[in-house]
């Protein structure tokens, strides 16, 4: 592919924007709505960021790590880029889709790269009932939370929470409880990605419940359905051997 038009996005720290003005004044800066690609220049969180935002368009974005942790970014250099978009291997991943019905009876979407994540709100456990295509699989967990994970956003929350690292190439959900009390011992579970998961608050009044779609929230939740919407593609570039399913392997053996 070619990549003579390239767009640069950053966070607002100092090493972000002075890379942003380095890279303008080398490769140029063309409007994200006409760019072959959209180089990131921030942490994880800009990513995600960035991933949402042009998330209808299937153009590549390619981070370059001035944040953080950096996990979902490449290392920063300012020269060869073009070169190294052109090398560089694409990881295609899907959002998850979230509909959820609240307590006053409206309902709201979001999509999420990550995960979508359910917690209670105050200081009572959550009662909630899990059913998996249709089909009641848990009919109370008592916890903190649970969350439903992509692939990608494996090694996030999910994997705080303890859950399972899933390879970026599986065809997988993670299932992950929160600080769950009763059962004490369930761990979890790998789903289908074409699983539509269903998640009932049990007394929804008494032990209010908000569900955050990566970074959109809505409180005060009575039921939340989760699937995969493999209608939207989009598309992650990394640096050969460097690439988000080795990041993932390499994840699993540190210690």
């Amino acid at each position: 592919m070619n990549f003579e038009k390239i767009a640069f996005v950053a966070t607002d720290m100092p090493e972000a924007q002075a890379a942003r003005k380095a890279l303008s004044e080398r490769y140029g800066d063309t409007p994200p709505q006409e760019a072959d690609a959209i180089v990131a220049l921030g942490g994880d969180g800009l990513m995600l960021q960035t991933l949402h935002r042009y998330m209808n368009r299937r153009i590549p974005i390619y981070g370059m790590n001035r944040g953080s942790v950096g996990f979902l970014m490449n290392e920063y250099r300012d020269d060869s880029l073009r070169e190294r978009l052109a090398a560089a291997e694409c990881a295609t991943i899907h959002p998850l889709r979230m509909r959820a019905t609240l307590a006053d009876g409206s309902t709201a979407e979001a999509l999420a790269i990550n995960e979508v994540a359910l917690f209670r709100e105050t200081y009572q456990a959550a009662k909630i009932r899990i059913s998996i295509d249709g089909k009641t699989r848990m009919e109370e967990l008592v916890c903190d939370g649970v969350l439903v994970a992509t692939p990608a956003g494996s090694t996030a929350y999910n994997l705080s929470a303890q859950g399972p690292i899933v390879p970026i190439d599986a065809a997988l959900l993670a299932l992950t409880p929160i600080s769950a009390f009763r059962p004490r011992r369930w761990r979890g579970a790998l789903l289908s990605h074409r699983a539509k998961v269903r998640f009932e608050i049990l007394e929804a009044g008494k032990r209010p419940v908000s569900a955050v779609a990566d970074h959109t929230e809505f409180r005060q939740v009575c039921d939340v359905e989760v699937e995969e919407d493999g209608s939207i593609d989009m598309l992650m570039l990394f640096d050969p051997d460097h690439g988000l399913e080795e990041r993932i392997i390499t994840e699993q053996f540190l210690y």
